[in-house]
């Protein structure tokens, strides 16, 4: 967690989203709810930015389904983690040395592989625009200029999706 330690989560500004992630983790209900946005994108339905990334737990070895929302930029798709580095499924993709499978409708394996803090600008930009409810994490706009996003690119982690 020390990469935000120092930083509050901006979702928790509002009390709805205190029900759903507190300290930068899902409560019992964002938990749930993340379970239902889990299956929901795993059917590969509208809208087509939503998929399902599964990775395999560091310490369970147990498969992890998280609910997660690609960005596109110049034709490359990309993974952002809305709640920074200490994030379970940042963590476990690292173990994985990048090893995953994306779902959307079908399982498709693929590899992440980490963007350096110096290139996640415009993929973070991206990432806020397209993420109704993954912004509200971030303590910036969606049109805010790329210059602000240059300032917190290294707490939040992005990963390029390529194909296994």
């Amino acid at each position: 967690m020390a990469a935000n330690d120092a930083h509050t989560d901006p979702a928790e500004r509002s009390a709805y989203m205190r029900l759903f992630y507190r300290g930068w983790r899902p409560t019992r209900l964002g938990r749930w709810a993340n379970r239902f946005a889990a299956w929901w994108s795993g059917l590969g339905l509208p809208p087509r930015i939503q998929a399902v990334l599964e990775v395999r737990g560091r310490a369970s070895g147990r498969v992890r389904s998280i609910p997660v929302v690609i960005a596109t930029v110049e034709g490359e798709r990309y993974l952002v983690s809305m709640l920074g580095t200490q994030s379970e499924w940042v963590k476990n993709v690292e173990a994985a040395r990048g090893a995953a499978i994306i779902r959307q409708g079908r399982r498709r394996p693929v590899h992440l592989a980490p963007v350096l803090p110096a290139d996640r600008a415009p993929v973070l930009r991206e990432y806020v625009r397209i993420a109704t409810s993954g912004r509200t994490h971030f303590p910036l706009p969606p049109g805010a200029p790329l210059s602000e996003f240059e300032a917190i690119a290294g707490r939040y982690p992005a990963y390029r999706i390529d194909p296994a």
